[in-house]
């Protein structure tokens, strides 16, 4: 197996963090899609819970199960070699010490090598419980979907100076409990960059600029199929590629030179 195609770890994405090298990172809900994520040599797939929205047809992700979860996952995991394999813990199944261990003993048993959580200061004490069980946490902070009756809707967070500060201080607390990477979605750039620059854990970004370190989309989205309004931190790849493989191959591309996203695809 060569250098480039080795199979992905947590340690790897740290190594790649500490070389400078970008993540690149989709998202997958069958097997044959993870095929074709895995021939584009994406270095982590996520198994959302926007399957709720893009698989299920739901306006959220909110009604999306543990037992959804471990379907998809169990897909996902036969059609991948390479990729670190993450899924979401869904709304409401890491409410507690027991919840969020039984939710990620499910999707680990699926095949998932690291669970992802939404949340800050009140879930740190979950990460913690959960790294020492020995189960790798992906953190996400700034728009947390699960999250989206609290924040009034899918916006922009982080732009006042209070929120940004709180985002920086829960984004320190979930590296010292044990996360090993960091989903970012919907921050300004300026913020997002100041977090993964202060980090020694990987911050992955979605609609938070080009100075983090690797970027996620979801695979609808990449290809110009989501249902609905496109948010702003969306590129549809189909439009010049003209092929899905193409399409995939040119995200990667785009992410690992640090063309995308530019200022289009991004807030300030």
């Amino acid at each position: 197996m060569s250098q480039d195609r080795a199979i992905r770890t947590v340690p790897a994405m740290a190594a790649m963090k500490e070389a400078g090298q970008p993540i690149t990172m989709l998202t997958a809900y069958d097997a044959s899609f993870a095929r074709l994520v895995d021939e584009a040599d994406v270095d982590c797939v996520l198994v959302g819970d926007s399957l709720g929205n893009v698989i299920q047809g739901r306006d959220s992700t909110l009604p999306v199960t543990v037992e959804h979860m471990v379907y998809h996952v169990e897909a996902v995991s036969r059609g991948l070699t390479h990729p670190l394999l993450i899924a979401d813990l869904p709304f409401m199944s890491y409410h507690d010490r027991a919840s969020a261990m039984q939710a990620a003993a499910a999707v680990m048993r699926a095949g998932a090598g690291m669970v992802k959580l939404e949340g800050g200061s009140g879930v740190v004490p979950l990460v913690a419980e959960l790294v020492a069980q020995g189960v790798p946490v992906c953190g996400h902070l700034g728009l947390t979907p699960q999250h989206v009756h609290r924040l009034g809707g899918y916006r922009v967070q982080g732009r006042d100076e209070a929120l940004a500060r709180a985002l920086q201080e829960d984004a320190r607390a979930l590296e010292a409990a044990g996360a090993g990477m960091l989903v970012m979605e919907c921050v300004p750039s300026a913020l997002a960059r100041a977090i993964a620059e202060n980090l020694r854990i990987p911050v992955i970004g979605i609609g938070a600029g080009v100075d983090v370190d690797g970027q996620v989309l979801v695979i609808y989205d990449v290809l110009g199929i989501s249902p609905g309004r496109r948010p702003r931190f969306v590129r549809n790849f189909m439009d010049e590629a003209g092929s899905i493989p193409a399409a995939l191959a040119a995200f990667v591309e785009a992410v690992r030179e640090r063309r995308f996203p530019d200022d289009q695809y991004s807030y300030s």
